[in-house]
């Protein structure tokens, strides 16, 4: 399976000798089957009253004037608060009231494009829109096949494919897994081509020091053109408060060179209740505004006008070990406010996923994961990081888990439709046909809707015992096994114009000549 057309070229007007054969090849190809980004039409679910916002967003306005944040090792973000209003003693920042909030919501847009090398598989990130993307950040993998084990840069490359041929995944995300490999100082070149080489979806950037996301956005340039990256957006990026109310240089400094770059941050926080933040939903909350705040408004800084999502990981911990705990009530309820409080700032927002605790794709990450996905889509998430693979509190991307959140995920963009009023919906034909006492299995509205009316999964065993039985007594993990791996057997690149990945290669190798290899 291959996508029919790759517009790698659209920023840069650039055309190859080797470009109009590679687009000839994909033509001739069947095409894969992609679901669009999700527009809900169903409701948003809320926790908070009006009173309930004005509490936490006065809170958050007192932690800006009273306690400050942290800027680290980037004085030019000092500089900048200074020159917009704000006290800076040192390191730290005291916030006049209302200063961060009325500088993002002068230039920050409250929803934007990102432009992947094929244009259909273009996202609108902000808004009624959610976008899946897949796990990021484990340094280990797990299968079946071969356990628990640190992950290399062919995994890398599995995942990016996977999450290529996985239809309810939108965007091929970033640090799927990493690849241990490599050379630190070098991995982040590997990783940004394996997106642009194995998918056409849109992508993550590297933020592990300035200099690696300054590779990426010169990476983008190649495939897109400078002039076109200059007008739009083709990469989001995670850049990760160090909570509680301390932002760091590495991440400001890659936050710096992507919003300079009319390029995407994701202003995150990563909580721990009760580690990095307080107990407390609300407590958190303030704190996590505080953050974003004083983080987005940094962006805004650097360039008015530079795509910035308002972001939340929390999480709660166990108080009898400290290990991190998902799919509970509390961090639900912060998510949900979260997406409030997003939505009265004006911007994107960012949280969720299909988190777990559990260490290999059992009953528990299923229920945690489940408790964690739904909650995200309802409460209108628009970027939903670690959508699939996520196990072992982010410490393993599960290829088993992988496919088998994906399946979740389409079922996520099925029930964000709403109810179908269409007349065909509505189906009055059809129970006139049928009439009482009888079925509606051969009536003509179900055989003209049979092979659409409800979600398939892929997943999922619906036989009988015997069936069941009879075909080995698989569980769902032996399922997705077998699935994950037909479905990297049949896997094909997108078109790729040969000059751009010459280029880019090129690009890498000077790149990577130019330094000796380090594990920092």
């Amino acid at each position: 399976m291959a996508i029919a057309d790759s517009s790698a070229e659209q920023g840069g007007g650039r055309r190859s000798r080797g470009g109009a054969e590679a687009r000839r090849q994909a033509r001739n190809k069947p095409k894969l089957v992609q679901n669009p980004f999700i527009s809900r039409r169903i409701p948003i679910y809320e926790v908070l009253s009006e009173e309930g916002l004005q509490i936490i967003e006065s809170n958050a306005d007192t932690i800006l004037q009273e306690v400050g944040i942290e800027f680290r090792d980037e004085p030019e973000a000092l500089e900048l608060w200074q020159q917009a209003g704000a006290d800076v003693k040192g390191t730290r920042i005291r916030f006049p009231k209302g200063l961060p909030r009325s500088i993002i919501q002068k230039s920050a847009p409250r929803e934007y494009v990102q432009h992947a090398r094929n244009s259909e598989r273009n996202v609108t990130i902000g808004g009624n829109n959610t976008v899946f993307a897949p796990v990021y950040g484990p340094p280990f993998i797990r299968n079946l096949d071969d356990g628990r084990r640190y992950a290399t840069i062919e995994d890398f490359r599995n995942f990016v494919k996977l999450a290529y041929m996985s239809p309810a995944i939108h965007h091929s995300g970033g640090t799927v897994c990493e690849p241990v490999d490599l050379p630190v100082n070098k991995r982040h070149l590997d990783m940004v081509y394996s997106h642009i080489k194995y998918s056409d979806k849109p992508f993550m950037g590297s933020v592990t020091a300035p200099e690696r996301a300054a590779d990426t956005v010169e990476m983008a340039k190649i495939v897109f053109g400078a002039d076109f990256l200059e007008k739009n957006t083709v990469i989001t990026s995670l850049i990760n408060a160090n909570s509680p109310m301390v932002w760091d240089g590495t991440m400001l400094g890659a936050m710096k060179v992507y919003a300079r770059a009319n390029q995407a941050s994701i202003t995150t926080p990563f909580i721990l209740s009760g580690a990095m933040s307080p107990v407390t939903a609300a407590g958190t909350l303030a704190q996590v505004l505080a953050e974003v705040l004083a983080g987005a408004g940094t962006s805004q800084l650097y360039r008015p006008g530079a795509p910035v999502i308002f972001g939340v990981f929390a999480s709660s911990i166990s108080m009898q070990s400290g290990a991190p705990t998902f799919g509970t009530p509390e961090p639900t309820l912060v998510s949900f406010a979260a997406a409030q409080l997003a939505r009265r700032l004006g911007i994107p927002f960012r949280t969720g996923g299909s988190l777990c605790a559990s260490k290999v794709p059992d009953a528990q990450a299923a229920y945690e994961s489940a408790q964690t996905l739904l909650p995200t889509l309802l409460a209108n998430t628009n970027f939903v990081l670690h959508g699939a693979g996520w196990l072992e509190g982010g410490l393993a991307s599960g290829y088993e888990k992988f496919v088998m959140d994906a399946d979740q995920l389409g079922m996520m963009q099925v029930l964000a439709k709403g109810v179908d009023l269409s007349e065909n919906g509505q189906a009055l034909d059809a129970i006139r046909e049928v009439g009482p006492g009888s079925h509606f299995l051969g009536c003509s509205h179900t055989q003209a809707n049979f092979e659409t009316a409800f979600y398939r999964s892929a997943i999922a065993d619906n036989n009988s015992f015997e069936q069941w039985e009879a075909e080995g007594r698989q569980d769902a993990a032996q399922r997705a096994n077998k699935l994950y791996k037909k479905m990297l057997a049949e896997y094909e690149a997108p078109a790729l114009d040969p000059a751009i990945d010459e280029a880019l290669q090129a690009f890498m190798a000077e790149k990577k000549a130019a330094v000796p290899d380090s594990n920092v």
